[in-house]
């Protein structure tokens, strides 16, 4: 059995989970030189990846695990994470002691923490390093990445989070990867909410939408999610870049630890609540733009565009 690499290599490099941000992320992986043992749910989508990018397609995670020293995964929840990692055909299964499996997925700190510990204890070694950006910024290698985990453990797995990111940050100790992430997506739905607010505002007043989003964009009211969200609002294009499901998600996880923490959040509960009445209209699947569907349903009225 060959020893772990030393920190200062990544070694053979293994992923799981080549959904919309998984398969750009390990494109770039692939473009940078590493040849890639591959898994998705999906086994038509792993051999379609491996046909266009090289690498390997494998039958599971566990195949990945034996042929990797470093596991990247990407998947939707923390359940998902669990059984790629840790069930009866995961990734320990199958790794030799020393693998570093870095897990980009956005879960709940705790269940981080607590699949590190049974990863652990099976002598393996656990990194959470959540991303920011949509599926554009996966493909360009502009994502920000920010990572929770040993100080050894980030500086092994550094040169490939480089190779995905414009911006690796290592934000502290397991799960406060999660937790950086978690908080800063609720900042965006409170953001994107406030956003459509004003829009449905500046339509029902009279005022002229252009002239409303140049000024907010150069004044005080200007954001990220002004940036990228007024178009797609007004035109009512909500071609998914980040599925408003998930963003629910990730604002009620948020939440969650708000409250275990005694730390009022009430911005973020406002957003949860706009984004509840959006998938209620049938936007689960959509961007989280959609969350304005939600807000002119509350005011009766309709952005002209």
């Amino acid at each position: 059995m060959a020893p772990a690499p030393a920190p200062s290599s990544p070694g053979r490099v293994g992923d799981v989970g080549l959904g919309i941000m998984g398969s750009r992320m390990a494109a770039n992986l692939a473009r940078a030189g590493h040849e890639l043992t591959v898994f998705n749910r999906t086994r038509a989508t792993a051999d379609a990846w491996a046909a266009e990018h090289g690498g390997t397609a494998v039958a599971s995670p566990a195949e990945v695990g034996a042929a990797s020293d470093v596991v990247i995964s990407m998947v939707v929840d923390g359940d998902q994470v669990r059984e790629v990692l840790l069930g009866e055909q995961g990734v320990a299964q199958g790794a030799a002691a020393g693998t570093l499996c870095v897990d980009m997925s956005t879960i709940a700190p705790a269940q981080t923490r607590a699949i590190g510990a049974e990863l652990r204890a099976r002598g393996l070694a656990l990194l959470d390093a959540p991303v920011t950006g949509s599926s554009p910024k996966a493909e360009d290698a502009t994502l920000t990445i920010m990572a929770g985990g040993s100080a050894d453990d980030f500086a092994r797995a550094e040169p490939l989070l480089e190779v995905m990111g414009a911006l690796v940050v290592h934000a502290g100790p397991l799960g406060h990867g999660e937790m950086v992430k978690l908080i800063n997506n609720a900042v965006a739905a409170a953001n994107a909410a406030t956003l459509a607010e004003a829009l449905v505002v500046g339509q029902a007043t009279g005022v002229d939408l252009d002239a409303l989003v140049e000024v907010m964009g150069k004044g005080s009211g200007g954001s990220a999610m002004l940036d990228l969200k007024a178009a797609p609002m007004r035109a009512h294009d909500y071609a998914t870049l980040f599925k408003l499901e998930h963003m629910l998600k990730d604002v009620r996880l948020c939440l969650e630890e708000a409250q275990s923490a005694d730390a009022p959040f009430p911005a973020a509960a406002r957003a949860r609540d706009v984004l509840v009445a959006a998938m209620a209209r049938g936007h689960a699947a959509d961007d989280f733009a959609a969350l304005l569907e939600a807000v002119e349903a509350f005011a009766g009225t309709r952005l002209d565009g």
